[in-house]
């Protein structure tokens, strides 16, 4: 089932001044339903594609009076370890050397503790060894060498994430990002263009009683420079939630992200009384804003996109990019089963 919570409001809240007082009305398709109630609830960012996958064996477990953490884990590993998928875990694009470097967070809601993984490799599930920065540190972030010697030190086993697949596409650009260098593509001639790929999952979920937790894990943008770190693994730019308010997460640019504190600032304005649509919405304003306004990032597009979940399980959806025909999607599941929804868009893609 496909829920087209769309709305005339993002551009009346735009014209408003309620998303970002600088910003004149653009193009959106918009949200949801956000009065239901709906807990328990498990929410991701991803749509029909990879939703249900992702969702039902964590709902399996939340539903059934299992750990709210152990849900939130399940559904994010479903993703990392999935060689199909080529922006988390397993699979996922390497960086400009040809290896694989992955980032994820996870923060539960009753403690309001965190931890996190950066430029992880040859760990396939990063979620879960953020979990246990998490539950058996005194820290809250580990990168590089420190989370591998971690992750070894609780017995996950070094595998070589490349796989044949996301090899293919690094040679690809390897071999056609300049003419200039020594790399060369085939005799037939240059592959086909993708651009750089980017993806994220954001895992977030709300108790029977009202406890929140979520997971954000990634192999960050594709061909990065070695050592890069998004907003995945960021504590308030890629995730962040509050027990008495709600949860948040974000995938797209993570710079974009990190420097406007993303998550943090959705949650912010729940607090304040935002919808988690209009908490969305903000968010992707402000990243506009920041930028220059509207013309300026339909000149040097890029894209972020934000779901978020109230603690009465009211979720949100919005993108700074987008189309009536390839809307932002996220997914959901709850006692009546499985949803999509469709989201709002400040930019019309290719506007």
């Amino acid at each position: 089932m496909t829920e087209e919570i769309t709305r005339r409001g993002f551009l009346e809240r735009v014209a408003g001044g309620l998303v970002c007082m600088a910003l004149p009305i653009a193009k959106g398709t918009a949200m949801a339903q956000e009065s239901k109630s709906r807990i328990p609830i498990l929410m991701c960012s991803r749509g029909e594609e990879w939703g249900k996958k992702a969702l039902q064996p964590g709902w399996e477990i939340l539903s059934g009076g299992g750990h709210i953490l152990d849900a939130v884990e399940r559904c994010a590993n479903v993703v990392e370890i999935d060689p199909e998928d080529s922006s988390v875990g397993y699979g996922g694009l390497p960086n400009e050397d040809g290896d694989v470097e992955l980032d994820a967070s996870i923060m539960f809601g009753p403690t309001h503790r965190c931890g996190a993984v950066a430029a992880l490799r040859r760990i396939k599930t990063p979620s879960s060894v953020a979990r246990l920065v998490m539950e058996r540190s005194d820290h809250m972030l580990l990168v590089g060498e420190g989370a591998l010697r971690f992750a070894l030190a609780h017995g996950f086993k070094e595998e070589d994430l490349l796989t044949e697949k996301s090899r293919l596409e690094w040679l690809k650009w390897k071999e056609n990002m300049s003419e200039k260098d020594d790399w060369l593509p085939p005799a037939g001639g240059k592959y086909g263009g993708e651009g750089r790929p980017q993806g994220t999952i954001n895992v977030l979920a709300v108790g029977g009683q009202g406890d929140m937790a979520g997971i954000t894990s990634t192999s960050g943008l594709a061909f990065k420079i070695r050592g890069r770190v998004g907003d995945s693994p960021i504590i308030g730019a890629g995730l962040y939630l509050d027990n008495r308010v709600g949860a948040a997460g974000a995938t797209g640019r993570g710079e974009e992200v990190i420097r406007t504190c993303g998550s943090f600032h959705v949650v912010e304005q729940m607090r304040r009384g935002m919808t988690p649509q209009e908490a969305c919405e903000a968010a992707c304003g402000r990243i506009v804003e920041v930028n220059g306004g509207i013309e300026n990032v339909k000149t040097n597009p890029f894209n972020d996109k934000f779901i978020a979940i109230s603690v009465r399980g009211e979720i949100g959806c919005a993108a700074i990019l987008g189309s009536q025909e390839k809307p932002p999607q996220a997914s959901f599941m709850d006692e009546t089963g499985f949803h999509v929804v469709n989201g709002s868009f400040l930019i019309e893609s290719g506007s």
